[in-house]
This record gives C-alpha cells, sequence and structure tokens, in this order.
C-alpha cells in the first residue's frame, strides 16, 4: 500500500454488510461462506492487509473495512505519513469497536484528531500516543472527558503535556492501570499528586527522567497507588533515598523497580526495600554508584524471589556481594555486573556455585570488569542454563578460555571484544566503551 487512500473508504456497520448481496463479487469463496464467517477471518488480520483486501472488490471493501475488524489499530508502520484525517477518519468509522489504537512516533497528530478521536471512541482501553510530539494538555483533557475505559496510557516525550494532563487524566480515567509520562520534562510533584488521587487502580508507573520530580512526587504515587506493581523511576536524578523509603513503606506489591542513573541513592534505599518489597523479581539500579555490599546484603537476605538484577556501574561492590546474591536469590536469571570493576574471580566462583546456577541463570553480563580471569569461565562451566555472556573488554579472557566453556555449552552465546595490544593514537583518555556488535564467538 503506497499511501493512504484505503483509509478513506467509508466503513459499513455489521448490518450494512449483512444486506450486501453476493452478486457484487461471484468468487466462489464468497458464495460458499456465509458473511460472518468471512467477516470472522479479516478480524485476524493486520492494518495492511485489511487495506489490501479492500481493494480487491466491492464485497471486499466492504467486509475489510467494517468496524468490528478494527478493535485493535497500529499505526507505527506508516508513522512518516499518518496526518490527522487519518486518524479522524479511523475514528468515525470505528467508533464504539476500537479498544487499542497505536500512534507511536507519528509526529504529525495535533490535538484536534485526537479530540475527534476521543468523541468518538468512547470504549478505548489502550493508547500509544509515544513521542507525539505535537500534542498537549487539550489531548488529556478530552480523554479525561470522554475515554472512562481508558485502562492503558503512553504518553512518553510528549515533551508539552504538563501536570493539567494528568489532572484531567485522575479527574476522568479512574480505570487507568498503566501510564507512561516518561521525560514529559514539565510535570511535577503537582501533577503526580493529582493523578495519585484519582487513579487508585495503577499497577505500572513508568517516569523516567522527571527531573523536576522530588521524593514528595514519588510519596504521592506511593502512599496513594499500593496496587503497583512496576515502577520505573530511571534517571529520575532528584530523588533520594526517601523516596525510596516510601515506596518500601507502601508498595508491598512491588514485583519490578528500576532506579538506574538515581544517583543520589545510597545503602539506605536498598534497605529499605528490604524491609518492605519482598515479592520484588526485578531491581535495576544501574550508576548507583553509593550503594556497597551492606546495601546489598540486606536487600538479598530479605528479597529471595529476585530474577533479574542490572548493577552495571555499582562500582563500589566487590565478591561480597556476590556471595550474598549466591545465598540468599536461588532464582537469578539474569545479572548484570558491566563496569564492576573490583569483582574478581572468586565472586564468579560463588556465582557458579549457587542454587541458582544450574536450573535458573541464563544471562550474565561482565563488561569491564577487568580482574576476571580464564578461571571465572571454569567456575561457569555448570552452568547448565547459561545462554548469553558479555565479556567485553574483560582483558584477561583469552580466546582459549571461551573456547573451553563453549565446549562445555555448545549452546551458549559469548559476546567478547578483544581490544589491540597497543591502542591507536585517536584513542582519547578515560574508560573506552566498545561496540557490542563488534564480535560473536
Amino acid at each position: 500500500m503506497n499511501n493512504h487512500n484505503s483509509f478513506n473508504h467509508h466503513v459499513k456497520s455489521r448490518s450494512e454488510v449483512s444486506n450486501i448481496s453476493i452478486s457484487d463479487d461471484d468468487a466462489p469463496i464468497n458464495k460458499k461462506l456465509p458473511k460472518e464467517l468471512l467477516l470472522r477471518i479479516f478480524s485476524f488480520l493486520d492494518v495492511v492487509s485489511l487495506c489490501r483486501c479492500a481493494k480487491v472488490s466491492k464485497f471486499w471493501n466492504l467486509l475489510a473495512l467494517d468496524g468490528s475488524n478494527w478493535q485493535r489499530v497500529d499505526l507505527f508502520e506508516f508513522q512518516r505519513d499518518i496526518v490527522g484525517p487519518v486518524v479522524e477518519n479511523i475514528s468515525k468509522r470505528c467508533g464504539g469497536f476500537l479498544k487499542s489504537l497505536s500512534l507511536r512516533g507519528c509526529q504529525s497528530i495535533t490535538d484536534n484528531a485526537l479530540k475527534i478521536f476521543a468523541q468518538q471512541c468512547r470504549n478505548i482501553e489502550e493508547l500509544n500516543l509515544n513521542n507525539c510530539k505535537e500534542i498537549t494538555d487539550v489531548t488529556c483533557e478530552h480523554l479525561g472527558k470522554h475515554s472512562h475505559k481508558l485502562s492503558w496510557l503512553d504518553i512518553s516525550s510528549c515533551q508539552q503535556i504538563t501536570d493539567k494532563s494528568l489532572k484531567a487524566l485522575s479527574d476522568g480515567c479512574h480505570t487507568l492501570q498503566f501510564i507512561n509520562i516518561s521525560w514529559c520534562t514539565r510535570i511535577t510533584n503537582d501533577g503526580l499528586e493529582a493523578m495519585s488521587k484519582g487513579c487508585h487502580n495503577l499497577h505500572t508507573y513508568i517516569g523516567k527522567g522527571l527531573t523536576q520530580v522530588t521524593d514528595e512526587g514519588v510519596g504521592f504515587i506511593a502512599k496513594n497507588c499500593e496496587k503497583l506493581k512496576k515502577i520505573n523511576l530511571h534517571s529520575c536524578t532528584n530523588i533520594t533515598d526517601d523516596a525510596v523509603q516510601e515506596i518500601g513503606d507502601h508498595c508491598h506489591q512491588i514485583l519490578f523497580l528500576c532506579l538506574s542513573n538515581c544517583t543520589r541513592l545510597t545503602d539506605a534505599s536498598l534497605v529499605s526495600l528490604g524491609q518492605g518489597c519482598h515479592n520484588l523479581t526485578t531491581l535495576e539500579v544501574a550508576d548507583c554508584s553509593h550503594f556497597t555490599d551492606n546495601g546489598f546484603q540486606a536487600l538479598a537476605r530479605n528479597c529471595s524471589n529476585l530474577e533479574k538484577m542490572d548493577l552495571e556501574e555499582c562500582i563500589q561492590i566487590t565478591d561480597t556481594t556476590l556471595n550474598y546474591l549466591a545465598m540468599f536469590c536461588p532464582k537469578l536469571s539474569a545479572l548484570s555486573l558491566s563496569h564492576c570493576e573490583l569483582l574478581t574471580d572468586e565472586g564468579i566462583r560463588h556465582v557458579g556455585a549457587s542454587a541458582c546456577a544450574t536450573e535458573h541463570l541464563k544471562i550474565l553480563e561482565l563488561d569491564n570488569c577487568p580482574l576476571i580471569t580464564d578461571a571465572s569461565l571454569e567456575h561457569l562451566m555448570g552452568c547448565q542454563s547459561l545462554e548469553r555472556i558479555e565479556l567485553y573488554d574483560c582483558q584477561l579472557i583469552t580466546r582459549a578460555g571461551i573456547r573451553r566453556l563453549r565446549t562445555r555449552l555448545p549452546n551458549i552465546k559469548v559476546h567478547a571484544y578483544f581490544a589491540p595490544v597497543t591502542p591507536p593514537p585517536s584513542v582519547g583518555n578515560g574508560r573506552q566503551r566498545y561496540c557490542k556488535c563488534c564480535t560473536i564467538l
């Protein structure tokens, strides 16, 4: 489909389709199959296929563009071309049938189109407006007014969005369970307070890069949305241990927490999580450089359900942390330790001998761990479930060591980069990072 003319046909209702005579198209399939069954078949097609079918004949056009076939629409593939009238036409055709719409990356879409959408498609449940840079608070005001069944909303990277949007959603979208407001940098604590007061059913809150949000804002979310199971605060650089304390005190159902690049956090945050978040399965704390072995001891002793941990750039941890994880976290399946430069073969020995090693551990990332040697690979040979290991710029790892590991674990993917002995003159100062596409051994 080279253009969007197919979107501009009028969609008939199911009753109108049923009144069309089969004589409109003499194809055998139309004669042998009931119209209801044909509609059912069409319901499994994606947007592109439906538009192509709409060009086959008048009868198929009516079937393909029937509103019941357009309950879930993803226009991401057309993001370079989609303009407001396309969304308006879809809204008018689909009406109450439409439950899920993705306009991710459609940067030409404006509030006018989404106003019509909100008015026409009042049964919408999922809406993705990620990177729709032209939309403003007006869009959310109309969603709050008309979209009372909305449960999933992504308005990340919509940088004109302010606290007014969250207030509007709080007033009208009480069934909201998932919201992503990442990189909406105008949002403040006031917006989070307003949203949390009306959206008590939230189970996922993603608010990356909200530099105006502080401990107070996170506290509103934690206190008022105690059903939360997933919280992502990546790069919320103004939060401190007090914010994590609120999460530990109130969000006891939480399974996933990302605090990566929250650089002001200390071991007190890990202690709080250990005290209140015993069901935690995924923890991402990359670039939290103040965390130490003591903090991870408190966490590991109380969070035995941990499965995935990202500790990249936690530069103060030593083999002692790996010992705690090995003893108290038997379900670990993915562990990132990249740039943890104090780790040695002894720490990897703890991992290789742990309860998680044989059945659970699938991914281990050790990029830029300069003290790791081939002995570490020997310690991992009993990890029968290990699928991938990252060894970029581990200067003491050899090709021979990797070959021995692959002999014992023939299906493992080993990603490694062997830097030249003499760096080229163009290389500057500071720690070097290598492209992870260089070598797959």
